[in-house]
């Protein structure tokens, strides 16, 4: 009887250890997904934070009709690349500090639609040419100063003519970081200058010098300078500049 017993239950085991092989047996996501958000006009990239701030988004419509959205996080420089991927068709649509691709009315009628609806298999490249809420540009590089603070000069100028969009800039902000990735969501707030208010909203156009604050910087060290600036609409993404690299002495 207890041969029988073991018999059965050695059967049972075979059994359940060759069920969970079957569904444990699935290749593994080997697909890859890139590409690059652009500015429209100018062909740069559109410039974000570090894992946040652009994001591209996903629908894979293979198998659904009303799927879960799945988002990729873009690089600072505005490039993203995602190698653990399931082959699919996907509505892919890019967001963050830009008018947005996909627009819905109050009536929820979708009244702009520039997602792409693409077959993502082996290496897929997916580019995006959108409009940013405002271009900010260095004139000059940023200036160390001989009391050890650092002035940077830009100018803001709007990014598209659709006045939806061109709402009041609320705050920029100099960026300082002794780390290159530098943004909202990663600067030293003892020596990052900020302007708000009028002093922001007014600024369209204009050639701003902004100096650090906190007093001088410690020296014979680099700093990595950026400057943001946002709009009052939706999540307040910032639009920013590339990085620039100071030596204080």
């Amino acid at each position: 009887m207890k041969k029988i017993f073991y018999s059965i239950a050695l059967s049972v085991l075979v059994a359940a250890g060759s069920s969970c092989k079957k569904v444990d047996n699935y290749a593994a996501p080997d697909v890859t997904l890139k590409g690059v958000v652009s500015d429209a006009v100018t062909g740069k990239s559109i410039q974000t934070e570090q894992g946040s701030g652009t994001r591209i988004k996903l629908l894979e419509i293979s198998w659904s009709s009303n799927p879960t959205p799945f988002y990729i996080s873009s690089y600072q420089d505005g490039t993203y690349n995602n190698t653990k991927l399931f082959a699919g068709k996907n509505v892919i649509s890019a967001e963050g500090p830009f008018v947005p691709m996909v627009q819905v009315d109050n009536n929820g009628k979708t009244i702009v639609d520039k997602s792409q609806t693409v077959d993502v298999k082996d290496v897929t490249t997916v580019n995006f040419s959108v409009e940013p809420f405002l271009r900010i540009d260095f004139v000059g590089d940023p200036v160390v100063n001989a009391d050890g603070t650092i002035t940077t000069s830009f100018k803001i100028t709007r990014g598209t003519s659709d006045p939806n969009f061109q709402q009041d800039i609320s705050d920029i902000a100099v960026f300082i970081n002794s780390n290159k990735y530098v943004g909202n969501n990663n600067y030293d707030n003892r020596y990052t200058p900020k302007l708000s208010g009028s002093d922001a909203s007014t600024s369209v156009g204009k050639t701003l010098s902004v100096t650090t604050i906190g007093g001088p910087l410690p020296g014979k060290r680099q700093y990595f300078v950026r400057v943001g600036a946002r709009i009052s609409y939706g999540l307040n993404y910032y639009n920013y500049t590339d990085v620039k690299t100071v030596t204080v002495p």
